[in-house]
């Protein structure tokens, strides 16, 4: 199980590389409609305030030349709801499956927040494979225990600022199992400010996800 510096570096590798993630995605779905993949953006004002990454289609270009260490990744494959991704930031290779939720929603209602995000992540040179994190869309509170819920199981979420990792790593591959085989999971959190939320994510392409970044991320 990884320490909170290790937590806190993936969180950042995965973060800037969500940007350059989805200006792939947003190529590759419109080369699979037969359409042209939208051109180049015109270069952001600066007064403009910066949105989260990849919040917005128009945004992700922009927040994708941010990507630190030409990370950018490349799309590997889109299998239903999930994107297969591949990227070398500082010439270490990862792999990981994306996909945003089919379904948000806070209580109270409608709290804003920023768009949440799920990742199975495989680093070869760590050793790691299929780590599953949340990216949540805010500040959890401190100290808090997310779920998250699939096959008709719960897993104990651990918490580090905005992100989700299973608490008891020996659970995880089980967990993975049950993505595979699953329609959809649900993960429930409680903001800093106590808003409470459940994110639904469909598991459509999850499995042939995994199975291309595995192919992929071989040694």
């Amino acid at each position: 199980m990884m320490v909170e510096p290790d937590r806190i570096m993936v969180r950042q590798i995965l973060t800037s590389l969500l940007a350059g993630a989805f200006v792939c995605a947003g190529a590759g779905l419109a080369l699979a409609q037969g359409t042209a993949p939208p051109a180049a953006p015109k270069a952001a004002k600066k007064d403009a305030p910066k949105p989260p990454a990849a919040a917005k289609q128009d945004a992700a270009p922009a927040a994708a030349a941010a990507a630190a260490g030409g990370a950018e990744p490349t799309l590997l494959g889109q299998y239903g709801t999930w994107g297969a991704y591949a990227a070398a930031p500082a010439g270490k290779k990862v792999c990981f499956a994306l996909a945003k939720p089919s379904s948000s929603k806070t209580n109270p209602p409608n709290r804003p927040r920023d768009p949440a995000y799920a990742f199975v992540s495989t680093r070869p040179a760590e050793k790691v494979t299929n780590e599953v994190s949340i990216m949540i869309g805010y500040q959890l509170k401190p100290g808090s225990e997310s779920t998250l819920e699939v096959g008709g199981a719960n897993y104990t979420m651990y918490t580090q600022g905005d992100g989700l990792w299973i608490k008891n790593a020996a659970e995880e591959e089980r967990m993975v199992d049950a993505m595979r085989k699953s329609a959809d999971v649900t993960v429930k959190g409680v903001s800093a400010k106590g808003t409470e939320t459940t994110d639904t994510f469909s598991l459509k392409g999850l499995a042939q996800a995994l199975d291309r970044i595995a192919q992929d991320c071989k040694r």
